[in-house]
């Protein structure tokens, strides 16, 4: 009966252990707005998908969810920044050819900056 009682205990003594997977989406998800931007994003969304299916399969000995779920969101938001950000550098970029070219020109209020005041 001791061994019984003991081995009762000894499994409520552990907490479960954290997902690795989880901890590493969330660094790539951080990590995708200062070092490696959307390849970086990219790898958090996969790892944290990867890490809650893991974390779904024995949630007795694994945690980390909230970590799994935050890498998720910061590598979609990150993302979302970058497809806005590669259309504005996409606009400026054909509207600065198409005033190259004489095809436009330029907007009323962008031409006291140009003259310089």
């Amino acid at each position: 009966m001791s061994e019984e009682k003991m081995d009762s205990q000894s499994t409520q003594l552990y907490e479960p252990q954290t997902s690795s997977m989880a901890v590493v989406s969330l660094v790539l998800g951080i990590a995708s707005y200062f070092l490696i931007p959307l390849v970086g994003a990219i790898a958090a969304i996969i790892t944290g998908n990867l890490a809650k299916k893991e974390i779904q399969q024995d949630p007795k000995n694994l945690s980390g969810e909230g970590l799994a779920r935050w890498g998720i969101i910061l590598g979609w938001v990150n993302i979302g920044i970058s497809v806005i950000g590669m259309c504005f550098v996409i606009a400026i970029v054909i509207l600065s050819l198409l005033t190259a070219f004489g095809i436009i020109a330029v907007p009323f209020l962008v031409i006291p900056f140009i003259n310089g005041g």
